[in-house]
């Protein structure tokens, strides 16, 4: 049938209160959440390994190494105990009950931590985990049902964290609304049925009515058979077609109201396969997403992996150079006192050079006038000397 304006809102609706694009992850609270989770899956799922790891121990020894087989045939030793303990308890009658419920919790809590201890060894190797798997000859049923079961329940964890209140209310509200579009449709095949049927009751009460009349008719054509018989052929004739015609109308009716409820069937159900369809593609949106969700946290996990490394190194090199700064740092304190000692002896040592050339020039100014008076002095002496031997010689 054709679109009405109430089923176009009712679509929209739908896409957009089931748009996958609006789920946005919520928060670091609800990746760690999912982050534990998968890890206890991952310890449920290689907790059930350990039985069968246990009976092919000599076949995994040089896979597992002798930390994890010891860990192991001490774990075997705490599960034949505690098989034998139950069984004893079940033999036994209630004296030793109470010192058997307390033997009984001591060796569960040792149980408990060998499975931690096996548990932390075997994850902490990924890639013996991985062969494990793949070696072990799988698990035992109820295991492999509440592992299964877990998953269902980190899936369903998973999709109500992504969801926000508000989406949720419009989920409820979007389903509400089909339900009572289905009830308003149900409601209008029911009337229409309802109509069907007092139209099919009116028209056989009618053709009762006309039966009855035209027996009626009968009777008074017996009764005046001589004298109106023309007449009661015209009204048997007016009677049969009237009674065509009505039929007819009647007919013409019922087929309309047939066609109506194949229409509003048809309608729910176009309505039912949209949704289904819906369903599906958002079904497959969602796969896409975890997917992508996945890879991301890769992808980051891997990213980040690559930064602390580059931070580490380049720390280290601060670091380094962080310790050189510092030693040179002492060596120029110590230069730079030893350099200030060596100015000191040298303005010394200019001082004393400036007061010896000062006082070479004054010994050299004296020595210069000490040896001028001197030769003064001889030249005169020479003078005299001379004048006394000419008067001498003129005295002669």
């Amino acid at each position: 049938g054709m679109a009405t304006p109430e089923k176009a809102m009712i679509t929209l609706h739908a896409m957009k209160a089931l748009d996958p694009r609006q789920l946005k992850p919520g928060s670091l609270e609800t990746e760690r959440i999912i982050t534990v989770l998968d890890e206890t899956i991952a310890k449920l799922e290689m907790s059930s390994l350990i039985p069968r790891i246990i009976d092919s121990l000599d076949r995994f020894a040089d896979m597992l190494g002798p930390e994890i087989r010891n860990n192991l045939i001490e774990h075997q030793k705490l599960s034949n105990e505690m098989e034998h303990l139950l069984a004893s308890c079940e033999e036994e009658d209630t004296m030793r009950a109470e010192e058997q419920r307390g033997c009984l919790c001591l060796l569960e809590q040792r149980l408990k931590c060998s499975v931690r201890n096996v548990l932390r060894l075997l994850l902490a190797n990924p890639s013996l985990c991985q062969a494990l798997k793949y070696e072990a000859w799988g698990r035992e049923s109820p295991a492999e049902v509440f592992i299964k079961a877990f998953g269902e329940f980190r899936n369903f964890m998973l999709e109500r964290l992504l969801t926000s209140p508000m989406e949720e209310e419009e989920k409820i509200q979007f389903m509400q609304d089909i339900s009572l579009q289905i009830k308003k449709n149900a409601e209008a095949v029911t009337a229409l049925q309802a109509e069907l049927a007092a139209a099919i009751q009116t028209r056989e009460e009618e053709i009762h009515k006309k039966d009855n009349v035209i027996q009626d008719l009968k009777t008074s054509m017996q009764d005046l058979a001589k004298g109106g018989k023309a007449s009661i052929q015209q009204i048997r004739q007016e009677g049969e077609k009237q009674q065509k015609e009505e039929l007819q109308a009647s007919q013409a009716r019922c087929a309309r109201l047939q066609q109506d409820i194949q229409q509003l069937e048809a309608q729910l159900n176009a309505l039912v396969l949209e949704h289904r369809a819906s369903e599906l593609a958002l079904r497959k949106r969602k796969c896409r997403v975890e997917t992508e969700i996945v890879n991301w946290i890769q992808k980051y996990d891997t990213d980040m992996g690559e930064k602390q490394a580059e931070y580490e190194e380049v720390h280290a090199a601060y670091t380094e150079e962080k310790a050189q700064l510092s030693l040179l740092t002492e060596k120029r304190a110590v230069l730079l006192q030893e350099y200030s000692q060596i100015e000191e002896e040298r303005r010394i040592c200019q001082e004393k050079k400036e007061q010896a050339l000062e006082e070479f020039t004054t010994m050299t100014l004296a020595a210069i006038r000490i040896q001028a008076f001197w030769r003064g002095y001889l030249v005169r002496s020479l003078f005299k000397s001379k004048r006394k031997k000419k008067k001498k010689g003129k005295g002669k």
